[in-house]
């Protein structure tokens, strides 16, 4: 499996999110500006944009491209289907359950296989979830010290709508697809579907 190790907050200035979107704390003291560069063309707008949320969710070029394919086929506009099968991941329904501080980790955790779907172990970070399944953490893995300080650590972060959770069985049940609104940074999909486009 490929990873992505480049430095977070030196990436987040480049593309212009706040670190608290992919979980980091810290605010970059540094000015974003835009390093005395010149007007950046339609086409550099446009793959900025695909950059972002390739970044965000940890995913590859070629992933990506796949999920764009799928976005196309699904009815509606293919900007807000590519958002609702990224947030459908597994391993962004962990972190936006609160079971892991970054999307990074919750990657790991679930290739670790401390999550379930309907009671089945996956660990599979791109499993795709759908309306009714519960994603719950692994009884084995309930009393675990690690858990115990993440769980600690997010006990302020909101869960989004399309997620019921239920903190007494460390579960979540999907009650409906993930849509733009629900989304915690700003996104213009459209750019990314009218670069694929060309």
């Amino acid at each position: 499996m490929a990873l992505n190790k480049e430095p977070i907050l030196k990436r987040c200035r480049y593309l212009g999110i706040s670190p608290m979107v992919m979980g980091v704390s810290k605010e970059s003291n540094r000015n974003p500006g835009n390093g005395g560069r010149k007007k950046v063309s339609e086409y550099g707008i446009q793959l900025k944009e695909k950059q972002k949320l390739k970044f965000i969710y940890g995913v590859l070029e070629k992933p990506f491209r796949h999920y764009f394919t799928i976005a196309e086929k699904m009815e509606g506009k293919t900007g807000d289907n590519l958002i609702t099968v990224l947030e459908s991941r597994l391993d962004n329904v962990v972190y936006r359950m609160g079971y892991a501080l970054t999307r990074r980790e919750a990657r790991q955790l679930v290739s670790h296989r401390h999550f379930t779907v309907n009671g089945k172990r996956v660990n599979i970070p791109s499993y795709r979830v759908k309306e009714g399944d519960v994603i719950a953490l692994y009884q084995g893995s309930r009393d675990s010290a690690k858990f115990k300080e993440i769980i600690e650590q997010n006990a302020g972060r909101v869960v989004p709508l399309w997620l019921e959770s239920d903190k007494d069985n460390f579960s979540a049940k999907v009650v409906r697809s993930p849509k733009t609104e629900d989304l915690d940074y700003e996104t213009e999909t459209h750019l990314i579907v009218e670069l694929y486009s060309k």
